[in-house]
């Protein structure tokens, strides 16, 4: 398992160079100039120097790799100092935002547990609530709780997040008064009363998130639990004098679970697309606000540093998937393999 897990690792290098060539060559073909947004007043050798000191002169091929550089040295090395407590990376070395004129890593921690928070919350949540309700609408087909399954998720896979996030807000905040309809990014938790509002504030984001995680996660579960319970060694469990509850779960929902770690590893992407959208409703301040704030104001170092991270996201997600499968299947493990 080791060996394997190793090989998806390496796997994984080539393919975060490639993503970060072409993240940087399409954000470099965009149109803008960060200097666009200064007042006219400043003389252009002013703007020159300003230039010049953001790098924006330079040659393509040696911002990419600078890019690259304060990515995987500057920056870890950065963040180490300042978990230590010594601090002797200069700034000056580090990626500066145009917008913010400070470190952009310093900015995306400072709102990534907020995104954190809701967005794995939300999937955490979303795939808890479609897991056991696509296993009992395959074991119950064609009944109650199946067609009622089936309609709901369809409404939900259908809602986009800006139509249901403003009709929750409209249902449970101003007609109800139940859930507050702003994400209040300033609250510490520190005791019960505390965490019970920070609960509190929650519910209407997850809620939204996780609506869409549901409908698509609980179909394809239906759909491979199906499949499974009609397979032969499923016959044969059952010949065999087995429980239902046994031959379900350690025969069919164990082999139904390949194909569904796929889509929720696959749909990661979706949830964080989601929650650019769903923190604008919220006024949620994670890297969804930030990411809309840079690329209105043409702030390409933030715009490139987040993107970037959330492929990583996306490829750690795909290794864990690929992790996954080795454990449901042995034999995946044995792939390429002499």
């Amino acid at each position: 398992m080791l060996s394997y897990a190793l090989r998806r690792l390496l796997f994984a290098v080539p393919a975060l160079l490639f993503i970060a060539l072409v993240l940087f060559a399409l954000l470099e073909l965009a149109p803008g100039d960060p200097m666009a947004q200064l007042p006219l007043t400043i003389p252009p050798e002013v703007r020159a120097d300003m230039r010049a000191a953001l790098g924006i002169g330079e040659s393509a091929h040696i911002r990419f790799g600078k890019w690259l550089w304060q990515l995987f040295a500057v920056e870890p090395m950065a963040l180490a100092d300042r978990a230590l407590g010594t601090d002797m990376a200069a700034d000056s070395q580090r990626m500066i935002s145009w917008q913010t004129r400070g470190p952009v890593m310093d900015t995306i921690i400072q709102r990534l547990p907020q995104t954190l928070w809701v967005v794995g919350m939300a999937y955490v949540v979303g795939v808890l609530i479609a897991l056991p309700v696509g296993v009992i609408s395959a074991c119950r087909q064609h009944s109650v709780f199946d067609q009622a399954g089936t309609f709901v998720t369809m409404v939900g896979y259908s809602v986009p997040p800006f139509f249901s996030g403003v009709l929750a807000i409209v249902i449970f905040s101003v007609q109800l008064g139940w859930l507050p309809s702003i994400y209040d990014t300033t609250h510490q938790v520190t005791d019960w009363h505390s965490f019970t509002v920070q609960l509190r504030q929650m519910v209407l984001p997850v809620m939204v998130l996780s609506l869409q995680t549901t409908a698509q996660l609980s179909r394809y579960t239906r759909a491979a639990m199906l499949d499974s319970l009609h397979q032969d060694y499923v016959r044969t469990a059952r010949a065999k004098g087995l429980s239902e509850t046994a031959v379900v779960l350690g025969h069919g929902l164990r082999n139904s679970l390949i194909p569904v770690v796929t889509v929720i590893a696959l749909g990661l992407p979706q949830v964080f697309g989601g929650a650019i959208i769903t923190e604008q409703i919220f006024k949620v301040n994670g890297l969804g606000q930030l990411l809309i704030t840079a690329i209105q104001a043409g702030d390409l170092p933030m715009v490139q540093t987040i993107t970037f991270l959330l492929a990583v996201m996306v490829v750690l997600a795909n290794i864990a998937a690929d992790l996954t499968y080795g454990l449901l299947d042995p034999r995946i493990r044995q792939e390429g393999r002499p």
